[in-house]
């Protein structure tokens, strides 16, 4: 049985988060979304808020769970007994970091593998910063993420 750990700060989840866990789910027979507690951002969102939002977002998916962690990505896959990483990668920039962060866990722990999923060409360009940007300058956020998420922002903006 395998079972795979997609992390990320997810503030907010957007479509091409939403591809990649929907990929993913897919591949696995179980998939942790590991929401990530991170003290050097100042996010948007609360933790307990993006947990909230993924759940709603992927309760049509039996084999998928919303959990939160902090420290390192390594000690939450042990804690969970994972085997796999799922990183999602939008261009070759993102590749040079992501190889290098999974070669790291993979010295820190054997048995966790790396699997790489590139982005859907049409999420190619998107991330979450992008998404908040345009929503603070009131553009339309439509194409980037679902009107569930959209409402969670006009809360935050308003």
């Amino acid at each position: 049985m395998s079972k795979a750990i997609y992390p990320g700060s997810f503030d907010p989840v957007t479509f091409g988060h939403l591809d990649i866990i929907g990929r993913s789910a897919k591949i696995v027979d179980e998939l942790v979304v590991g929401v990530l507690v991170n003290s050097t951002k100042q996010p948007m969102f609360t933790i307990e808020e993006r947990v909230e939002m993924l759940k709603h977002l992927t309760k049509d998916y039996s084999n998928v769970e919303i959990i939160s962690f902090d420290g390192l990505l390594v000690d939450f896959a042990r804690e969970e007994k994972a085997d796999i990483i799922v990183r999602g990668l939008r261009a070759v920039t993102d590749f040079e970091y992501e190889l290098q962060m999974a070669q790291t866990n993979h010295i820190m722990e054997k048995c966790v593998d790396t699997i790489f999923l590139t982005t859907s060409l049409k999420y190619s360009y998107l991330s979450s910063s992008i998404v908040k940007e345009v929503a603070w300058l009131h553009g339309d956020i439509s194409q980037f993420v679902p009107a569930f998420v959209i409402d969670k922002i006009q809360e935050k903006i308003s």
